[in-house]
């Protein structure tokens, strides 16, 4: 039962594997949603390019979105405006919001069952979290209103609305959108030189290159590894719940998060840092039973989102000193508007074009924040930590995942299943026997 709604409800088009060598001016590495839509708009632009993805498009985190397309991300934008001030924050919700638009554009000649809601942020305790972002979306000139009553099962201090966001069904939207790009399945880049990907069948020569894998899989440039780590969060569907509107989200890291599908209504929750404990799909199931006594649980599954230490994702340069090889990673857990961000972001910089937002998400920002210390120690903790088995990424040590039977790293989030096979990066190859 461990597969998303979309999974069960779509079927994607197959690709060919890559044999031998090859030519191109552009590759993407990674069929997620992130490299899907970098490919359409290379294609678009008429651009020589290709992708190519280690298994099946759209077979790691893009199945298991929830699905909401809106340019509220919890409350971010008191944190943006603190940080960078009101031009980049304003420049966020510009970014993110001509993404919803162009999704909304795009969803007129694709069968995907868009929907246009408002989604809503709410808070179960400190009302004056709602006082400071609504006093920054004010000074941002975001359009937005404070909600007093929700008709979610618990009792809440209100939310902060968003107009005309949407939701709609990624697989049966990217499974449209795909059916005629240049892709290669089945094909795993082993080894990356300059302007050279090393596949098992072959070599990709390429002038540019744009790494779009979730977590980047290169730890000699760019130190990823330094500022991101992975979140584990799930999701159940349950049929017989209660039907409301609009798209509903926890202000706080560890709340609840619900929407609609269809006669389906998404429960998500229980989150954790990857290798850490949670409340998993038992608290989902806990509260479930205690508030839709009525509802049949019909499918659940699990999400892994990277986490960056600034709330912001990085889009652009691989690194300084790395011309021509880019990186999209980072959503933060809003990788439907960000995935269209990144894609518009490197098509411009792939074509030459300026980019208003390029300077907001440049991944070569500082990574002095607060945060940077904690992920740092915890890493360096663990890498100490004298146990096995250890992640052949960088060698932490891995902790085993009892609700999911893998074996979880805490350090950057890659997992393994019972048998040692690799199932999330940014490990890029199996676990040692």
């Amino acid at each position: 039962m461990e597969d998303s709604i979309w999974t069960k409800t779509a079927e994607m088009p197959t690709f060919p594997s890559l044999e031998g060598d090859v030519k191109t001016d552009v590759l993407i590495i990674g069929g997620g949603i992130a490299g899907l839509l970098c490919a359409y708009k290379l294609q678009e632009a008429g651009v020589d390019y290709m992708l190519v993805e280690a298994g099946r498009v759209c077979g790691g985190v893009t199945k298991d979105t929830t699905a909401k397309i809106t340019s509220q991300h919890g409350f971010i934008y008191h944190k943006i405006l603190r940080r960078f001030g009101r031009e980049k924050a304003r420049g966020y919700y510009e970014a993110n919001q001509a993404a919803l638009e162009e999704y909304r554009r795009l969803a007129q000649t694709i069968d995907c069952d868009f929907e246009e809601k408002s989604s809503y942020v709410y808070v179960k305790n400190k009302p004056s979290e709602i006082e400071k972002e609504l006093a920054a979306l004010t000074k941002l000139s975001v359009p937005a209103d404070y909600v007093k009553d929700l008709p979610l099962p618990f009792s809440t201090m209100g939310a902060i609305r968003f107009e005309r966001q949407a939701q709609f069904h990624p697989l049966k939207f990217l499974a449209a959108l795909c059916k005629d790009l240049h892709i290669y399945e089945n094909t795993k880049v082993k080894e990356l030189l300059p302007g050279v990907a090393v596949t098992d069948k072959g070599k990709i020569t390429a002038k540019k290159i744009v790494v779009a894998t979730h977590f980047p899989f290169i730890n000699k440039h760019g130190a990823y590894f330094l500022k991101m780590y992975q979140h584990r969060s799930y999701v159940l569907a349950l049929e017989n719940a209660p039907n409301f509107s609009g798209m509903y989200v926890d202000a706080q890291e560890k709340g609840m998060s619900f929407r609609r599908y269809g006669k389906y209504l998404f429960i998500g929750g229980g989150d954790h840092r990857t290798g850490e404990k949670g409340g998993c799909w038992q608290e989902l199931s806990a509260f479930a039973e205690k508030h839709y006594p009525q509802a049949k649980v019909v499918a659940k599954w699990a999400t892994q989102d990277c986490i960056t230490l600034d709330d912001m994702p990085y889009i652009g340069l691989y690194a300084r000193s790395t011309p021509d090889f880019y990186v999209t990673t980072g959503f933060n857990k809003w990788g439907m508007t960000s995935a269209m961000v990144g894609a518009n972001l490197l098509a411009d910089k792939i074509l030459g074009r300026k980019n208003a937002y390029a300077e907001i998400f440049s991944p070569s920002r500082t990574i002095l924040r607060s945060r940077f210390f904690s992920h740092v120690g915890k890493t360096v903790l663990n890498m100490l930590t004298p146990t096995v088995p250890r992640c052949p990424h960088l060698g932490c040590a891995l902790k085993y995942n009892k609700q999911e039977h893998s074996w979880d790293c805490p350090c950057h989030g890659s997992r393994f299943t019972e048998d040692k096979k690799l199932l999330d990066n940014p490990a890029t190859g199996d676990m040692k026997k």
